[in-house]
């Protein structure tokens, strides 16, 4: 059998058929549980820098054979918020002696990263400048930002369940279920 539309009758199936699909998942009608979580947009947790990192729980992590930089994770400032975002304080140790510390996050659902304050020589932090997230930047010598997403935080693109979690990936060299 052949339906033949008449004009403007299309948009009043298309609302006959979205009411009836939503009819179907309406939790009340279908005893289907709907999850209210993912029905909100996404919010940030409020975070402060954590306490400056020492040097005994400094945790180094490989991100490639090109760069002669050291790259450690404080072991105390790794977690996971409520919001998913994986955060952490890295320090990057150069050749020369210098180290650059940052308290930053990942955002795995987004494959974004934020940084939230700096280290300063006087072992303080200084906020950064923009609150923005942004894409991480691609794979390079000193993409470790890159290396944490892939090989230890944000496995298969989820993020860790717990800092312990992250702290056994960063030991093992990446983390177990990365293919």
């Amino acid at each position: 059998m052949w339906i033949r539309f008449l004009p403007g009758y299309g948009v009043l199936l298309a609302v006959a058929l979205g009411g009836a699909a939503y009819a179907q998942f309406d939790d009340k009608k279908s005893g289907v549980n709907i999850d209210e979580e993912s029905l909100t947009p996404w919010q940030e947790l409020e975070t402060a820098p954590p306490e400056y990192p020492r040097s005994e729980n400094l945790v180094e992590f490989y991100v490639s054979a090109a760069t002669s930089n050291k790259f450690l994770i404080d072991a105390k400032s790794l977690s996971v918020g409520t919001d998913s975002v994986v955060r952490y304080v890295v320090a990057i140790k150069t050749p020369g002696g210098v180290t650059n510390v940052s308290f930053e996050g990942l955002h795995c659902d987004t494959y974004e990263r934020r940084i939230y304050a700096l280290g300063r020589n006087d072992k303080t932090w200084s906020q950064a400048r923009t609150k923005a997230w942004t894409t991480i930047p691609p794979a390079n010598p000193n993409g470790y930002q890159a290396a944490l997403f892939k090989e230890y935080f944000c496995p298969n693109g989820r993020p860790i369940l717990s800092a312990e979690e992250g702290l056994d990936a960063l030991k093992r060299g990446g983390h177990p279920s990365v293919k």
